[in-house]
């Protein structure tokens, strides 16, 4: 029997994998949770390890090789079947979850808060909440729903949007009574800006330079203070005092009605995006992906009263 062949590093193969379907270091870092570097380093130790190049510029983005080309969809159809295999273990047993897939920021701010209440509900539902961020998991088998920000636009898929993205300062209590006290976007000039610094896949995401505008508070110093690449991380640290963050609805809801956030100022900036609910056009009226869509879609709707 002949050896099995040894494999490069997982990390490596994954990174490339992500670059092979997106064509950038920064979106495949942004699906990761990692940084644009460590995907490009994790790309480079694999082409090292292959010993030829696997992806190469073409103009503003890039190109696979003749070698990454060879291996790319392999890859993907490989991890695909290693999340088949994983659900399957899962599975065992006889117990089936129900599997629904979010960004890690999402699932810890607003979507863990509610399973409880979802399972209270559907007790014969076992649901297993997965905030790895991969872009394919409803195609590749690992989820049975998935939760995406976005512009509305997911081709091929069943889509009902949860929140509108609103964008608004948040902070904790105390500091609108600090001395000097938080009370018209001019202060702001005594406070540190707590700002989201990530790879989005649309340019337009609202800075605290748009909101101080839309404020009527344009003069004021908007570029530095203490930057965070997830907005959960910002709000956190908006809420232990530490600054005012830009929040959207969507992250700060459950903050903001516990009073551990509060929203000094009137003044929004709407988006033309928001968070939306995911699935398979086939699976959309199945009883338990529309259970889970009318719960999450209820509980929204609540957090946006």
């Amino acid at each position: 029997m002949q050896p099995t062949p040894r494999l490069p590093s997982l990390n490596a193969l994954r990174a490339f994998e992500a670059v092979s379907r997106r064509l950038s270091f920064a979106r495949a870092a942004e699906e990761l949770y990692v940084t644009k570097a460590a995907v490009a380093q994790q790309v480079r130790l694999l082409e090292e390890e292959i010993g030829a190049p696997l992806v190469e510029r073409s103009g503003r983005g890039l190109k696979l090789t003749e070698a990454g080309a060879a291996g790319a969809a392999g890859l993907t159809d490989g991890f695909a079947l290693l999340a088949r295999a994983a659900r399957s273990m899962r599975e065992t047993k006889g117990r089936r979850f129900l599997v629904i897939n979010s960004s890690a920021s999402f699932a810890a701010t607003w979507l863990v808060g509610r399973v409880g209440k979802f399972k209270a509900r559907h007790p014969d539902i076992d649901v297993l909440v997965d905030a790895d961020p991969s872009q394919d998991k409803l195609e590749r088998g690992g989820a049975d729903a998935m939760i995406r920000w976005g512009d509305g636009q997911f081709p091929g898929l069943a889509t009902t949007r949860l929140f509108k993205e609103e964008v608004f300062p948040v902070c904790a209590p105390a500091l609108v009574e600090a001395d000097p006290p938080l009370k018209t976007p001019a202060d702001l000039s005594h406070c540190t800006l707590l700002h989201l610094e990530w790879n989005p896949s649309f340019p337009t995401w609202p800075s605290w330079s748009d909101w101080l505008k839309a404020a009527g508070a344009p003069q004021l110093e908007s570029t530095s203070g203490v930057f965070f690449n997830q907005m959960s991380m910002a709000i956190t640290a908006a809420a232990q005092g530490q600054g005012v963050a830009l929040a959207s609805l969507a992250i700060a809801a459950d903050d903001l009605a516990s009073g551990r956030l509060v929203a000094p100022f009137a003044t929004t900036l709407r988006t033309p995006f928001g968070y939306y609910f995911l699935c398979r056009p086939d699976a959309a009226e199945t009883p338990r992906i529309r259970a889970l869509r009318d719960f999450l879609v209820e509980e929204a709707a609540l957090s946006s009263g």
